[in-house]
């Protein structure tokens, strides 16, 4: 264990100083809000804070269930606030967060369609999804596949 994380023999990385930047764990671990299996990566800031994590299964945080990957570090990344909130991730299925229809995302439709993924507030409102479906949203009407932006209290912006 490597400041209360499980690494992989191995598979650790640190910043100048010796302080934890990167692992991969050997067993399920909270990491942030989150609950990473396994196999996932997990990145910190200097400090030992949340950074990012590539994780190794979908996986629920807070209001949605983010997209995991076989692949390791090469997978799907998702993003917290320092504080352990999520911030960002690609979801693993269309779902609705907060009365919003947002799309799963992941490589290929951020490659061809670009902003994917699914952004939040630190106090776990929606900040920005992509829609998996026409939807009226706060009383206005949005296509499939529009980006919709909501403000810190959860108006369109």
């Amino acid at each position: 264990d490597i400041q209360g994380y499980p690494c992989a023999a191995g598979y650790a990385w640190f910043y100048d100083g010796g302080a934890l930047s990167s692992c991969r764990v050997t067993r399920d671990v909270p990491f942030g809000e989150a609950r990473v299996s396994a196999g996932s990566w997990i990145t910190l800031t200097s400090d030992g804070k949340p950074e990012f994590v590539f994780l190794r299964r979908d996986t629920r945080i807070g209001p949605a269930t983010c997209m995991g990957s076989a692949m390791g570090r090469e997978g799907i990344m998702t993003s917290f606030f320092p504080s352990g909130k999520l911030k960002e991730c690609f979801l693993a299925a269309d779902q609705e967060i907060q009365g919003v229809p947002c799309v799963h995302g992941g490589f290929f439709s951020e490659l061809f369609g670009g902003d994917a993924s699914t952004k939040f507030y630190e106090n776990g409102g929606l900040r920005a999804c992509r829609l998996s479906r026409a939807a009226t949203v706060r009383g206005k009407q949005f296509s499939s596949g529009a980006r919709v932006e909501l403000d810190e209290g959860g108006r369109i912006k």
